[in-house]
């Protein structure tokens, strides 16, 4: 899956909608490259998705994350959550 465009307060609950859906679909890779205007709820919602896609026992893997999304999720200590392959994420628990 690719997402396009801002991610930010205004729209992020319609993405996370699209994007739990096509999680359930089987999207294993969600590709952030295109991107643009991006705030703290776009780490929010790539959270939101690990949760959703973890709940239906699937792996998920984030591509091409913007320089400032690996910005916010390092000084929130999550940096880790976002880069982790979901099989190595999974053998901690």
């Amino acid at each position: 899956m690719v997402v396009c465009g801002a991610l930010t307060l205004a729209n992020v609950a319609t993405v996370l909608r699209e994007g739990a859906a096509a999680i359930g679909e089987g999207v294993r890779t969600v590709d952030l490259g295109e991107v643009g205007e991006l705030d703290s709820s776009a780490l929010a919602l790539l959270l939101a998705w690990l949760r959703e896609a973890k709940r239906q026992n699937r792996e998920l893997a984030f591509a091409n994350l913007p320089q400032g999304l690996t910005t916010i999720a390092r000084l929130y200590g999550v940096a880790e959550l976002l880069s982790a392959p979901p099989a190595s994420a999974s053998a901690h628990h």
